[in-house]
């Protein structure tokens, strides 16, 4: 059902306040006044709605504005904007931003928000602009106020038509602006609303199966990494909720079984461990959501999310270095009853290098859309030589479409501006045009569950309407100003993207020298250096493997003896062969977290999740803090349990 427009056209009186200039002792000019607003209810959803309001200066420039109006039936506001609000009953204000404060004459501003409502939802019957109501026309000066004397005319206000976003904008913010508002938007890391300062993403530990919303450090800042820290300390964490900030309770969860069955019970997905992707933003500790084979999460009963062939917009970060050939790490929109219900009846963004149905140049990983029975790398059902491979640290991805149009743009998230791989019409394949999307959101699976792929999520959002290259490309400016890097306290440069090499040094003052190594098939610390033997750095690294008993967690398989992986027995950990055991699997399998003392990664044993890989006596043991064992000793348990992933020695 289409939502009628509310649009009362209201004049109201315009005050502007004029400064003293130059030795002026006569008053001080009274500005004409007149003002008009559009209040436009754009979108309505059970409980909620979305507004546009746009103020058209019919008299002198201001600088400087406040907007007053009072809700009749007890409307909130939930989100905002282009400016920032304050609520206190059914009395509205919103003050404007910093970019948007002068109007000059015959000029514009406007500003959008998220309300809720519980049962009529009226326009306000009237507002005020700087505490001056409607007067019904434009209000000229009194001649009797006009000063004697003519002073030095000021300065105009006069902004320029598109103004540089600022700092204080985030993508959420750009994309109103540009008018594609998110209807979801999702990150562990930041605030995606430069006025967000509620949670990001819900963790349950396993301690105790408490819960514990992580939020930002400041509005429209970061993530509270610290917080994480602090709630999963000894014990494993996962991630069991994603938020959506944009008010429209698109939230993720667990996803349930469909066309496919996750490894969980009920057939539902694995949770993503909630510490396997550390990183920082703007210098701030946070984390991604890591995605192993068998992790997904979804929404099939979404608010204002595209359907049919409606227009929509979609980014997100993802990690362009972990990725696989299995089907299908998605983020976007796809069918609500997690099976397939055919071609068109999705539009997701995908992300690796299988080339089942579509792909690209060289061997990929490719960004492309998966609209359902086909992952697609351009107008042709195969191969499309413009869809390059692509592979950045911090990876921005990028897919719209509308009515037979759509497009795939990326670049780094780190550095410089997006390419457009894509721009035209609908695949050469029946069943895309008309589009059939569905609404719900996925990410890390299929639309029909497919749990086969891998990947790391950082943020991403979707949006109503098909966002224009140059709100996506001030998009990518604010991404790339967040600041993503790989670096944490202790210097981590390896990866625990599983097949890639790595070794583990610990971080211990006075033993920073040391790394884990097999030797005579113990685990134990040696000083590795360049000038080492070649069997000592071989012995010295190991190949990250997903999880043998959660594909959530590692396991970690000698370099120089495949086959054999470091597992625990009797609290000592060795190099064995893997004898196809539960038991093995088990013990042979680490749930990493952030280091202990601040620096690197720890590493929490599968199956004893109180206990850590920690080097005592140069002995590698999992050890709790405190206990009845000389490597349970408290002392330096957080430096000894704390490893740096480091790039492999052989």
């Amino acid at each position: 059902m289409k939502v009628p427009r509310l649009r009362p056209w209201l004049a109201i009186g315009l005050v502007a306040v004029a400064g003293a200039v130059g030795a002026l002792t006569a008053p001080a000019a009274h500005a004409a006044t007149g003002c008009r607003v559009d209040y436009s209810v754009t979108n309505q959803w059970p409980g909620g709605f979305g507004t546009n309001v746009s103020i058209d200066n019919l008299g002198d420039p201001v600088n400087g504005w406040k907007l007053t109006w009072s809700f009749s039936a007890g409307q909130t506001i939930t989100q905002l904007w282009n400016g920032t609000y304050t609520q206190s009953g059914s009395q509205v204000t919103v003050t404007n931003a910093s970019y948007n404060g002068a109007i000059p004459s015959g000029g514009s501003t406007s500003f959008g928000f998220n309300g809720a409502f519980n049962g009529s939802n009226p326009a306000p019957s009237s507002f005020a602009l700087n505490g001056v109501t409607c007067t019904g026309g434009v209000t000229s000066p009194s001649p009797g106020t006009s000063p004697t004397a003519s002073p030095t005319a000021s300065p105009s206000v006069s902004p320029s038509a598109s103004p540089s976003p600022p700092s204080s904008r985030q993508p959420c913010d750009i994309y109103a602006a540009g008018g594609t508002p998110c209807v979801a938007a999702h990150s562990t890391t930041r605030a995606l609303y430069a006025n967000y300062n509620g949670s990001l993403y819900q963790v349950r530990r396993s301690s105790d199966n408490t819960t514990r919303d992580i939020g930002v450090l400041s509005t429209g800042g970061a993530a509270d990494g610290a917080a994480q820290d602090a709630f999963c300390a000894n014990t494993t964490c996962l991630i069991t909720k994603i938020y959506d900030q944009s008010g429209r309770n698109n939230h993720l969860t667990q996803a349930p079984p469909g066309g496919f069955s996750g490894p969980a019970a009920g057939g539902y997905d694995n949770l993503a461990v909630a510490t396997a992707a550390p990183i920082t933003v703007g210098g701030q500790k946070a984390y991604g959501v890591y995605v192993a084979p068998g992790t997904g999460y979804r929404n099939n009963n979404t608010n204002g999310v595209a359907k049919g062939d409606q227009p929509e917009g979609m980014y997100a970060i993802f990690d362009g270095t972990h990725y696989n050939g299995g089907c299908c790490f998605d983020y976007g929109n796809a069918e609500t009853n997690s099976r397939d219900n055919g071609n068109g009846t999705m539009e997701a963004i995908y992300f690796g290098n299988i080339k089942v149905w579509g792909y690209g140049a060289g061997n990929g990983p490719w960004i492309m859309a998966d609209l359902e029975n086909g992952l697609f790398s351009g107008v042709n059902q195969h191969y499309n030589a413009g869809d390059p491979s692509i592979s950045h640290r911090f990876l921005t991805a990028i897919v719209k479409g509308e009515p037979n149009h759509w497009a795939i743009r990326g670049g780094n998230a780190q550095s410089g501006s997006l390419s457009t791989f894509y721009n035209g019409v609908r695949p050469n394949v029946a069943g895309y045009n008309p589009m059939k999307k569905e609404g719900a959101i996925i990410l890390g699976i299929g639309g029909d569950n497919s749990v086969g792929a891998r990947g790391t999520f950082y943020e991403g959002v979707m949006t109503s309407g098909y966002p224009s290259d140059a709100t996506e490309n001030a998009v990518q400016a604010n991404i790339v100003a967040a600041g993503y890097s790989t670096t944490t306290g202790g210097g981590q440069n390896g990866t625990l993207t599983p097949g890639s090499a790595i070794s583990l040094r610990a971080t211990t003052p006075g033993y920073t020298d040391r790394y884990i190594r097999h030797q005579n098939d113990n685990a134990i610390t040696s000083v590795i250096t360049s000038s080492s033997s070649t069997l000592d750095k071989s012995d010295a690294t190991w190949i990250v493997r997903s999880g043998l008993a959660n594909s959530s967690c590692v396991s970690f398989e000698s370099r120089n003896y495949p086959g054999d992986y470091l597992r625990h027995s009797y609290y000592q950990l060795y190099r064995q062969r893997d004898d196809g055991s539960s038991q093995f699997a088990q013990d042979a399998t680490f749930c990493p977290q952030a280091g202990k003392n601040g620096q690197g990664t720890s590493f929490a044993s599968y199956n004893f999740p109180t206990r850590f890989l920690r080097h005592y006596n140069n002995t590698v043991y999992i050890a709790s803090n405190g206990g009845s064992n000389a490597f349970d000793n408290a002392t330096q348990w957080s430096n000894d349990v704390s490893w740096v992933v480091s790039q492999p020695w052989a």
